[in-house]
């Protein structure tokens, strides 16, 4: 399926589509069962051509699997919940059975995250308000076995229907999606950037929002480690933008007759000289 939208809005990376499927298709990437990685690395890939799948066994990280929806997988995080709250605050450093867990990390783990998880990330202030965060987001489980990332232009709507549609789009791109987010509807408030991980932000909170009669965007990419990991591939001026399958179809009928074909906006696609 080709966008619309991307054609206006000059992408340069391909939409992806986020489906649900019983089947993985051939050559697609996919984690090692039980290896770490980033999901927002194969989201970057799927941007660039190619297809990506993900199961219970094989979704990168612990953030990853609850953000594509294998549920609260920061159980399996090393000390398990409470371990993960302080790891993304202020450290499991003060606790004994932190530093307990820090010591059978050491082996396998690697420097770079015993250090982080003994410091902390520091992306939250205290793990209190990491507990808040964890009850605030939509977990769930899909009704399926992969979760795939697919470039849209190969996609078939007739026989395949994504979830979500995420669009790589840098600062003008970004205000022009904003714009037309908004274009038909009542309201300002239609494009939400949430605090999350990359994955959340193109997987459970835009699942979530399609729950709704009216659902909203997502902005993501806000995650800075999710961004030094998608650096290299994409380059550093892009966020994420999410849209709900029924939103992004508004979105692509209202195209045509937009501010996307005035002046203004094909001001802002010429090269600066």
């Amino acid at each position: 399926m080709e966008s619309k939208i991307a054609k206006a809005i000059g992408l340069k990376y391909n939409p992806v589509a986020v489906l649900l499927a019983d089947q993985k298709p051939e050559k697609a990437l996919q984690f090692k069962k039980g290896k770490w990685g980033c999901v927002m690395f194969m989201f970057a890939n799927a941007a660039r051509d190619k297809t990506a799948a993900f199961d219970k066994e094989t979704y990168g990280c612990w953030g990853g699997g609850v953000g594509l929806g294998f549920g609260n997988a920061y159980l399996q995080f090393p000390g398990g919940v409470e371990c993960f709250t302080y790891f993304l605050s202020s450290g499991n450093i003060h606790s004994d059975k932190g530093k307990q867990v820090a010591r059978a990390l050491e082996a396998s783990a690697g420097k770079a995250f015993t250090e982080d998880f003994l410091e902390g990330e520091g992306y939250v202030k205290t793990p209190e308000l990491v507990e808040q965060f964890l009850d605030d987001l939509p977990m769930r489980k899909i009704g399926s076995k992969y979760l795939l990332f697919k470039p849209l232009p190969e996609t078939d709507p007739t026989v395949e229907t994504a979830e979500t549609v995420v669009f790589v789009a840098n600062p003008d791109q970004i205000s022009a999606l904003v714009i037309l987010a908004n274009y038909a509807r009542e309201g300002i408030e239609n494009v939400a950037i949430p605090w999350a991980a990359g994955c959340q932000t193109i997987g459970i909170l835009p699942f979530k929002e399609a729950e709704s009669a009216s659902p909203r965007a997502v902005i993501g990419l806000t995650d800075i480690s999710a961004r030094k990991y998608v650096r290299k591939l994409l380059g550093a001026e892009y966020l994420s933008f999410a849209m709900p399958w029924k939103m992004f179809l508004e979105m692509e009928d209202n195209v045509e007759g937009s501010f996307l074909e005035r002046a203004t906006w094909r001001s802002l696609q010429q090269p600066e000289s």
